[in-house]
C-alpha cells in the first residue's frame, strides 16, 4: 500500500452521494466473484452528471488501490481514464494527475493507455471551424494509438495542428530523449506543406489579396471626403499585415513560428545562451537536416530552422558549413547529394548576414582549391568535356562560388581595395572560367551574368566571350519527366534551386531577417556602366577591350534577374486549400 501524505490522510472526504462500498471493497468482493458492487461502480463513473467532489472522492480510493489494479481491472481503469477531468476545477485536475503518477507507477501496463488519453487531449475537443461552405471537426476515432496517428487525424484546421505541435513541443522540454524523434515528426510534415506551394505562388496571391483590398475600399468620388487623411493603402496593407492570403501559406507560417520559437527559447535559458544545450538542439536538427531537407529538392521555407540556429552563435555556423563540405567533397555521396551540399553552403555563405569575411574567405579558399584540384585530375582525362552527368559536383561547387562573390564581393573588398583584390586575384577565377569543363555554359544565366559584370568590373576575368561563344554553340538540352511529346528546353541543367532564397512567410520573416543579407538593387545599376580605366598619359585608344569600359551585350540580363530568381525554371505543384487563420499559444516554451 502507497503511504500517502499527512495532509492527504487528514482531509476529510467530502459529502456526495453514493451507492456501494469503498474502491477497495468493491475490488475485494470481485475477486471473490461478488460482481454487483463492481457494477455499480462502473455506472457510476460513467455518469456524465458526475460532480467535481464525487470525481475526487473515487480518485483518492483509486489511488490507495492502485497495487490492486491489474490487467484483469483493464475494463475499470479505462472507465477511469475516460473521466472528463481537463475542463473540472483546479483540484479535480492535481488529484487526477496525482493518481496517473501512481498508477503507471505501481502498473506499468498502463503507461501506454495513460499516454494516450493525454495524447488525444492536445488538441481542442469537438472544435468546429468553418473552412468556406465546409465545416470541419477534429475526429473522435479512438484508434489512434501513437503521436504520428494522431498527427495525421488533425491535419485540416489550422488551430488544431498549431495547438498539437505546441504541446508535441513541449514534451521534449521534459524528455529530451523523444527530441530527435518529435522534431523529425514535425519537420517531415511541414516539409510537405512546404513543397505544395512554390515561393512564386505565395506572393503572387499575396499581390491578389492586396489588389482586392484596394479595390474594396477604394473611396467614392464624393465633393467631401470625410476621411481624406487616412490612407487606402496603408489600410489595406494593416489589414494584411499578419495574415498570409495563401491558406497553405499560412498554415506553413504559424507552425513553422513555433518551431523557430522553440528553438530560440530552448538555446536562450533565462536570457542566457546556452551552448551546451544549442549543442545538442544542432546535432538532433543536423540529423534531420541529412535524412529530410537535405533530399527534398526545392523546399522554400524549412531549411531555415538550421539556419536560425546557427545564428545563435559563430562555432554552430561554421560546424554547419564544415559539414556542408564535407558532403560536397566526399565521393561516396550520391552525386545529386553533393550537389544539393554546394548549393546550401552557397546560399548559406551569400545569406547568412553573421557570417565574418574571415569565415567566407575560407571556405571561398577550400571550394576554389577543391575546384582547381578537380581540373587537374581532369585534363589528362577521358572526361575533359563539358558534361552534367559526370561533372555534377564540380559545376554545382562553380555555381555556389560564384553566387558567393556576387552576394559578398563588397565584403572581400571593403576596408583595402587593392588587399581584396589581390585576394581575388590568387583565386584565378580565369583558370576555372576557361577549363575545359566550361562552367558558365552550365550554371544558372543569372548567376553566371552577375558574376561576368562583376569579375569584368574588377579585371579579374573576361567571361563574355565564353558566354557569347556558349550561346552560338548552344545545342537545346531537352528533358521530360512525363513522357511523351511535352519535353520543353531546359535553362536550368543543374536542376539548383537557392535554399535560402528571401522568407515570404510574414511571421517568421520577422525573426530572420534581422540575420539576412538581402539583395541590394543598387547593384544592378553599379554593375550596368562600370566606369573605364584609362592610364595616366595615355588614349582610349591604346586600352584594349578589357579595358575600355563598354557595356557588355549582356547588361540587360544583369537589369531583369536577380541571382536567386529562379521562378522562371520551376515551378511547384498546386497548392491545396487550407484552413482558416487562428491566433493563439504566445506563452513560451
Amino acid at each position: 500500500m502507497m503511504t500517502e501524505s499527512n495532509e492527504f490522510l487528514c482531509s476529510p472526504p467530502k459529502k456526495t452521494v453514493r451507492f456501494g462500498g469503498t474502491v477497495t471493497e468493491v475490488l475485494s468482493k470481485y475477486s471473490q466473484g461478488n460482481r454487483t458492487e463492481f457494477e455499480l461502480l462502473k455506472h457510476q463513473l460513467s455518469d456524465p452528471e458526475i460532480k467535481d467532489a464525487q470525481i475526487i472522492n473515487w480518485l483518492r480510493e483509486f489511488r490507495v488501490s492502485v497495487n490492486y489494479l491489474t490487467s484483469e481491472y483493464e475494463q475499470l481503469v479505462n472507465i477511469v481514464l475516460k473521466l472528463p477531468w481537463l475542463k473540472r476545477s483546479k483540484e479535480v485536475v492535481e488529484e487526477y494527475l496525482a493518481f496517473l503518477g501512481n498508477l503507471v507507477s505501481a502498473q506499468t501496463v498502463y503507461l501506454r493507455p495513460c499516454l494516450n488519453m493525454i495524447v488525444k487531449n492536445f488538441v481542442p475537443a469537438r472544435v468546429i471551424i468553418r473552412e468556406g461552405d465546409v465545416y470541419i471537426s477534429d475526429s473522435e476515432d479512438e484508434d489512434e494509438e501513437d503521436l504520428v496517428a494522431r498527427f495525421n487525424t488533425c491535419h485540416r484546421a489550422l488551430q488544431m495542428i498549431e495547438c498539437y505541435i505546441h504541446n508535441l513541443l513541449r514534451i521534449t522540454v521534459y524528455f529530451p530523449m523523444l527530441r530527435l524523434g518529435i522534431l523529425e515528426l514535425i519537420i517531415e510534415k511541414l516539409l510537405k506543406v512546404d513543397v505544395s506551394v512554390s515561393r512564386q505562388d505565395i506572393e503572387d496571391a499575396e499581390e491578389n489579396a492586396i489588389s482586392s483590398l484596394k479595390n474594396i475600399s477604394a473611396p467614392e468620388e464624393t465633393l467631401f471626403n470625410m476621411d481624406e487623411d487616412e490612407d487606402p493603402q496603408q489600410m489595406s496593407t494593416n489589414t494584411t499585415n499578419e495574415l498570409m492570403a495563401h491558406p497553405e501559406a499560412q498554415r506553413l507560417d504559424a507552425c513553422l513560428f513555433l518551431v523557430l520559437s522553440y528553438i530560440k527559447d530552448i538555446c536562450f535559458q533565462h536570457g542566457m545562451f546556452d551552448l551546451n544545450t544549442a549543442k545538442d538542439l544542432y546535432k538532433d536538427l543536423l540529423a534531420i537536416f541529412d535524412k529530410l531537407i537535405l533530399p527534398t529538392h526545392a523546399c522554400c521555407h524549412v531549411q531555415y530552422v538550421i539556419f536560425y540556429l546557427c545564428s545563435f552563435k559563430l562555432g554552430l555556423a561554421e560546424a554547419f558549413l564544415e559539414h556542408l563540405w564535407k558532403k560536397l567533397q566526399n565521393p561516396t555521396n550520391a552525386p545529386i547529394i553533393r550537389q544539393t551540399a554546394a548549393g546550401y553552403m552557397g546560399s548559406f555563405l551569400a545569406r547568412a548576414k553573421f557570417i565574418p569575411v574571415v569565415t567566407i574567405k575560407a571556405c571561398l579558399d577550400l571550394l576554389v582549391n577543391w575546384l582547381h584540384g578537380y581540373i587537374d585530375n581532369q585534363d589528362a582525362g577521358s572526361r575533359a568535356f563539358c558534361d552534367i552527368t559526370f561533372h555534377g559536383p564540380f559545376y554545382a561547387a562553380c555555381q555556389a562560388v560564384f553566387y558567393t562573390l556576387i552576394f559578398r564581393h563588397k565584403q572581400l573588398l571593403d576596408g583595402n581595395l587593392r588587399k581584396g583584390l589581390t585576394y581575388l586575384q590568387g583565386l584565378n577565377f580565369e583558370r576555372v572560367v576557361m577549363c575545359q569543363l566550361n562552367p558558365l555554359k552550365i550554371c544558372l544565366p543569372s548567376v553566371v551574368n552577375f558574376f561576368a559584370a562583376i569579375t569584368r568590373k574588377y579585371q579579374l576575368v573576361f567571361c563574355y566571350t565564353i558566354i557569347e561563344r556558349n550561346n552560338r554553340q548552344m545545342i537545346p538540352i531537352i528533358r521530360s519527366s512525363n513522357g511523351g511529346d511535352t519535353a520543353q528546353p531546359c535553362s536550368n541543367p543543374l536542376d539548383s534551386f537557392f535554399p535560402f532564397d528571401s522568407c515570404v512567410l510574414k511571421r517568421c520573416k520577422t525573426l530572420i531577417d534581422p540575420i539576412y543579407q538581402p539583395w541590394e538593387e543598387a547593384n544592378v545599376e553599379e554593375l550596368k556602366g562600370p566606369h573605364k580605366p584609362v592610364k595616366p598619359g595615355a588614349t582610349p585608344d591604346d586600352e584594349d577591350d578589357f579595358l575600355k569600359g563598354d557595356t557588355p551585350q549582356n547588361d540587360s540580363m544583369v537589369a531583369e534577374m536577380t541571382p536567386g530568381s529562379l521562378e522562371l525554371y520551376q515551378r511547384s505543384p498546386a497548392s491545396s486549400v487550407g484552413s482558416p487563420p487562428h491566433k493563439f499559444l504566445q506563452r513560451p516554451f
